[in-house]
């Protein structure tokens, strides 16, 4: 199991304002949302490559593997997508869709991934690891099961997020000891009815502009 995150900073704290404006939630949340997927990145295996350099000189340094794709879970991790591709140009992305409310959540609506993604190494896209996070059968588990049964070493895969419960991560990195979990931030805990303290509310919902 690797877990990487940051310090809180000025942007978990725009972000998590109860005030703060649709406008600005979105581009606060797009500035974080990109220095996790940065940071995702320093995560993947590379190899050495040498170039010139237009002074004529020869500079060595690193190249990513070849094979990459994101996989957004349907709908908050859509948020997190043009992040990826500023970072990664031409990256491909797949998405899952599963019913959070349905049979504990175990009911996958829609899967499209690429063709080729038991080569790829994966950044699965959600920005909580939060509510219901540690009960079977939660969105994140199911997703990561579905990119294994598709063929990709759980070593392989690289969940990028934003806000992370204790339990969540637990929860996760116990089922699955190789993945990788990149987040900005550790919540305190997850209160008597689940819900993460202090919490940003719904992201989904914030981000796209349906809360109420």
């Amino acid at each position: 199991m690797s877990l990487s995150y940051s310090q809180p900073s000025r942007l978990e704290v725009l972000i998590r304002d109860r005030d703060i404006s649709k406008h600005d939630f979105v581009f606060y949340s797009d500035r974080l949302i990109h220095l996790v997927a940065e940071h995702g990145l320093g995560h993947l295996p590379f190899t050495e490559k040498q170039i010139t350099t237009p002074t004529g000189s020869i500079y060595t340094g690193v190249d990513f593997c070849k094979k990459l794709c994101g996989v957004s879970i349907i709908r908050s991790g859509e948020s997190m997508e043009n992040a990826l591709r500023a970072c990664c140009k031409g990256i491909k992305i797949g998405k899952i869709l599963i019913h959070r409310d349905g049979d504990d959540g175990k009911q996958l609506i829609y899967e499209k991934l690429p063709n080729d993604i038991r080569e790829c190494h994966v950044l699965l896209l959600d920005p909580s690891l939060l509510q219901l996070s540690f009960l079977p059968g939660n969105s994140a588990n199911q997703a990561i099961e579905l990119l294994i049964q598709k063929g990709v070493p759980e070593s392989h895969i690289i969940f990028l997020n934003l806000i992370s419960a204790p339990e969540g991560i637990h929860c996760v990195c116990k089922r699955f000891p190789s993945l990788k979990i990149v987040t900005s931030e550790i919540n305190v805990a997850l209160n008597k009815e689940f819900r993460v303290i202090p919490g940003m509310g719904e992201f989904g919902d914030r981000y796209f502009g349906t809360d109420d």
